[in-house]
């Protein structure tokens, strides 16, 4: 069941490919985006991250000082309000640059509200992404549900990204209701760190629901 049958896009080198981040407000999306990116730059890959959050306060400031920390290039515009104009200036840019992976990390809502699908419909036709990747926030379960539906037929979410599964006491609803979507799961937020997100395989996860041991993922941490 947590197999979906649709696959996530995958990268290829020298050229430049879009990845638009999607998500309610509080789900973890701006630390995700820059998890991401450093999943990315350590496998040298050319990424960088834009900016287009310009519903939170402070959404500019930390995306700016995680991408200090990571040592991925950044653009942003705390001065302009438009979050279309920042999306299409920053992609240009970095498209310019020859960089491989531009991450843009949009503004979330606190309640799917259509000012946000709106705004993110925009985004998407300004920087015609490669890829869209759902953030949800993996603590309240089988409630995911109704999200994960209605992103997908918002703005056709290609791969999902579940956040604080650090305890995975509700896991298994998180997944469930991400599995109805058909969207595939690419990987588990398991901490605060940027190294704490691995790439989600359905069998390791669910041997660990199971409290089975799980030497699949040992080895790839270690790899």
């Amino acid at each position: 069941m947590l197999n979906a049958e649709k696959e996530p896009y995958e990268f290829k080198r020298g050229k430049p490919q879009v990845v638009m981040f999607v998500g309610l407000q509080g789900a973890g999306k701006t630390t995700t985006c820059t998890k991401y990116a450093h999943h990315y730059i350590k496998r040298g890959w050319r990424t960088a991250l834009v900016c287009c959050d310009t519903f939170r306060a402070g959404a500019f400031n930390q995306l700016q000082q995680n991408a200090a920390k990571i040592r991925c290039p950044f653009y942003g515009n705390p001065d302009e309000t438009d979050p279309v104009k920042i999306a299409d200036e920053g992609v240009e840019i970095f498209k310019k640059e020859k960089y491989e992976i531009i991450i843009v990390d949009t503004s979330g809502r606190h309640s799917q509200e259509e000012s946000l699908f709106d705004e993110m419909r925009q985004i998407k036709d300004v920087t015609k992404p490669n890829e869209i990747v759902f953030v949800m926030d993996g603590s309240i379960g089988q409630a995911l549900t109704d999200q994960a539906e209605a992103f997908r037929k918002a703005v056709d979410v290609g791969s999902v990204i579940i956040t604080k599964l650090d305890g995975h006491a509700r896991g298994g609803g998180a997944l469930s209701a991400v599995a109805s979507t058909g969207s595939p799961i690419v990987f588990l937020g398991t901490g605060e760190a940027f190294d704490d997100m691995e790439m989600f395989d359905a069998e390791s996860f669910i041997k660990r629901l199971l409290g089975l041991g799980d030497i699949k993922s040992l080895m790839n941490t270690v790899q």
